[in-house]
């Protein structure tokens, strides 16, 4: 499925003809489709390796940032993270960097795999406290570790605006777009962020979490990693049931005002996601809808 308009097509063959110009020994090895998001497409390869393929030349940035810091933060993290073991490196055939990591056995969030959402709740808090506090170890909000969800809301209006018009044309009718901007504006009035800058994973949602018996092990696709405010860390909480964000606010103890912060920015994700993939990756715009939906019913209960 093509998301950008310069999206580099793969396919097994071309996966396979990266790893016997690179790694000649992983070659012969049972290559396997293991899933596709909106940046990477993944292949198992054997029993123990997962090759990570980006979409774009540009998004490839995001693999050389994880080689560099991933093994530099395990140590400190309590669940598993990908252990990167091939940096691989552009061809004629692909002219986009691309890795392979060590395969981590797990089960994705859902309502088949997690019976107790209050404690996936707290694991998650205990995951989100450790790697706030690692320190930055040299690293700073700058060049690929500064993205946008570790800044200030006001200058992402512009953009968030345009993608609450485009809403208004394809979703009106499945949603209250309204009541979503006006919650958004409100939190374009609150104070800014005064904390310090922390190392964000940047995109917790339910398929970057790995389960086993129910309880968290794993955190995976760090590709949106970067240094900032802790506010939009929290924004994926919406994506999971309610006594989840209700345990994780609990173990974190967070204030009404990053609450808030945090709704916005995953008002902000969501609507621009329905604009953006609304014609290319239903199964991304449906996250997002629910995503939205859950904040609606959230902030009617409050």
């Amino acid at each position: 499925m093509t998301l950008h308009e310069n999206e580099i097509p793969v396919d097994e063959t071309l996966v396979r003809s990266l790893l016997k110009a690179q790694r000649p020994e992983w070659a012969d090895l049972s290559l396997s489709p293991a899933g596709a998001g909106t940046e990477n497409t993944m292949y198992r390869l054997g029993d123990d390796l997962l090759v990570r393929i980006p979409r774009t030349v540009d998004k490839g940035e995001a693999l050389r940032k994880e080689l560099e810091w991933l093994p530099r933060l395990a140590p400190f993290l309590t669940s598993r993270i990908p252990a990167p073991v091939h940096a691989g490196m552009p061809t004629d055939d692909f002219p986009a960097v691309w890795s392979v990591f060590r395969w981590i056995d797990g089960d994705e969030v859902g309502p088949d795999t997690v019976q107790d959402w209050a404690a996936l709740g707290a694991d998650l808090a205990a995951v989100v406290r450790e790697l706030h506090g690692i320190g930055l170890m040299g690293a700073a909000r700058a060049g690929g570790l500064s993205w946008y969800r570790g800044g200030s809301l006001g200058p992402c209006d512009e953009w968030v605006s345009g993608a609450f018009a485009d809403c208004r044309t394809v979703a009106a009718s499945e949603f209250d777009v309204d009541t979503l901007e006006q919650l958004w504006r409100a939190a374009l009035t609150l104070p800014e962020p005064s904390g310090p800058q922390v190392w964000l994973h940047g995109d917790l949602k339910p398929t970057n979490l790995l389960v086993r018996e129910g309880r968290l092990q794993a955190v995976i696709d760090f590709g949106a990693l970067s240094v900032g405010f802790p506010d939009a860390e929290h924004a994926t909480l919406w994506d999971l049931p309610p006594q989840t964000r209700q345990a994780y606010w609990d173990a974190l103890s967070l204030d009404d005002v990053t609450w808030a912060r945090a709704r916005a920015w995953a008002i902000a994700v969501g609507v621009s996601g329905i604009s953006y993939y609304w014609h290319t990756f239903p199964a991304f715009v449906d996250e997002c809808r629910a995503r939205l939906q859950a904040i609606l019913a959230d902030a009617a209960g409050r």
